[in-house]
């Protein structure tokens, strides 16, 4: 598990995830970072992608992260690119690639972009 420290004025904000990475990848670009799935504890749901109108959106399911884990392939839609950069993360999507986890302020729900670090935040802090 990890805790994502966000800063909101004066007070942290801690949210919870579990963090997993993928046990069989596959044909998974593992150069392009660390492939993982990305849940939330309770109630128990998973991120994923997909596309709505032809646009991809991040979304949540009632999914059990460990279910994801122990499929015999990689259930692309739920997996993430992990890469570090220093203390700072990004997560790009395997379904689909060049589109990032952003946020655009504090306490505000996060999104996929394909502008990375531009318009919106792509990079996150993480406490393992």
């Amino acid at each position: 598990t990890a805790a994502i420290m966000e800063a909101s004025g004066l007070f942290y904000i801690a949210i919870v995830i579990t963090v997993i990475s993928c046990k069989n990848p596959g044909s998974v670009e593992e150069d392009r970072g660390i492939p993982i799935y990305l849940g939330i504890e309770n109630p128990e749901m998973c991120l994923y992608c997909e596309d709505v109108g032809g646009q991809p959106e991040l979304q949540l399911k009632d999914q059990k992260i460990l279910d994801l884990y122990n499929r015999p392939e990689p259930m692309e839609p739920f997996l993430f690119y992990h890469s570090q950069t220093g203390r700072t993360s990004t997560f790009e999507s395997v379904a689909f690639p060049d589109w990032f986890i952003a946020s655009s302020e504090k306490g505000q729900p996060i999104f996929l972009t394909s502008n990375l670090g531009k318009m919106y935040s792509t990079a996150f802090r993480i406490d393992l």
